[in-house]
C-alpha cells in the first residue's frame, strides 16, 4: 500500500508539472485591456501585430498603417519589464475641400513600462486576478508621429474567471498628455472586455474601451468598440485578428488587426 501509495503521489506530480508546463501563453494582445498575468522570471514574450486604420474628421480623410509590437521580459514571481511600440507606420490623409494628399512614414514613440501581478484570482470566491501597470511613453519617434515629451500612464487590471471557459476584465487608469497648444493634462482610461472559448484553442472577446477620455479642448474622447478572436498554436504561441470600431467623432472609425505572439 505504501508503494501504491508513492508511486500516486509521484503520478500526481509528474501530471501536475506537464499541465503547468503546457499552461498557454497570456497575452496582452489583441484586446486594449491588458492581462494580468507577467511572464515568468527569466522568459521573454515577444508580440507582434499588423494594424490598418481609417478615419474621417472635419473634412479629412486617413488611412494608417502601423506593425505594433510588445516585448515582455520577466523579472520575477510577480514582475515584468515591458518595452512597446506602434513601430512603422505610413499614414496618408486627404483634404476632402483640396483633394490635396498628405503622406508620411517612419517610426513611432516607444514605451518603457513594468507590470506588476498584485493578487491571484479565486473563481470560487468570486476575486479577481489583479495586476498594475506603469509606463512612460517617450519622445522617441520620427516627427509626424511623435509625442511631445515624456507621457507617464498608470492603470490597473483585474479579471474575474466565470463558469464556462469566460472571464472578463476591466481596466481602469490615468495618463499625462499634451494637447495641441502645449499644455499638460491628465487623461483618464477605462475599458471593460469579455472573452469566452468557443471551441479548443479558439477564444473570442468583446470589447468597450475608453482609449483617451478628455474634454474637447484637449483632443476629445477616443473609445471604440472591440472584438476579435486568438487561437492557440501551442502552449508557447498564438495567432489572433481583431477589429475596431470607433464610437467617437475623434477615434478612426475603422481599424483591423492581425497578431502573432511567442514565449521563450
Amino acid at each position: 500500500m505504501k508503494l501504491l501509495r508513492t508511486l500516486s503521489c509521484l503520478t500526481w506530480a509528474a501530471c501536475s508539472t506537464i499541465a503547468q508546463a503546457e499552461e498557454g501563453i497570456a497575452t496582452d494582445r489583441p484586446d486594449f485591456v491588458e492581462s494580468s498575468d507577467v511572464v515568468d522570471k527569466g522568459r521573454v514574450q515577444l508580440e507582434l501585430g499588423v494594424n490598418l486604420e481609417r478615419s474621417r474628421s472635419a473634412g479629412q480623410r486617413g488611412r494608417a498603417q502601423f506593425t505594433p509590437a510588445l516585448l515582455r521580459i520577466g523579472l520575477g514571481h510577480a514582475l515584468e519589464a515591458r518595452i512597446e511600440t506602434d513601430g512603422l507606420v505610413r499614414a496618408r490623409a486627404t483634404d476632402d475641400s483640396t483633394g490635396i494628399t498628405t503622406r508620411n512614414s517612419g517610426t513611432s514613440d516607444v514605451s518603457l513600462g513594468l507590470k506588476w501581478h498584485s493578487s491571484d484570482g479565486d473563481e470560487k470566491a468570486g476575486t479577481p486576478s489583479t495586476a498594475w501597470l506603469f509606463h512612460l511613453d517617450m519622445n522617441s519617434g520620427s516627427a509626424p508621429f511623435r509625442g511631445d515629451g515624456v507621457r507617464p500612464s498608470l492603470r490597473f487590471v483585474a479579471e474575474w474567471e466565470l463558469p464556462g471557459e469566460s472571464s472578463i476584465g476591466v481596466m481602469p487608469g490615468l495618463a499625462r498628455d499634451t494637447d495641441d497648444n502645449g499644455r499638460r493634462f491628465t487623461a483618464g482610461i477605462l475599458a471593460v472586455t469579455v472573452s469566452t472559448e468557443i471551441a479548443p484553442g479558439w477564444r473570442a472577446f468583446i470589447e468597450l474601451a475608453g482609449l483617451r477620455l478628455a474634454s474637447s479642448a484637449r483632443g476629445g474622447n477616443l473609445a471604440a468598440l472591440d472584438g476579435g478572436v486568438t487561437y492557440l498554436i501551442s502552449p508557447d504561441m498564438q495567432v489572433d485578428a481583431s477589429f475596431q470600431r470607433g464610437i467617437t467623432r475623434h477615434t478612426p472609425f475603422l481599424g483591423l488587426g492581425l497578431g502573432w505572439s511567442i514565449r521563450f
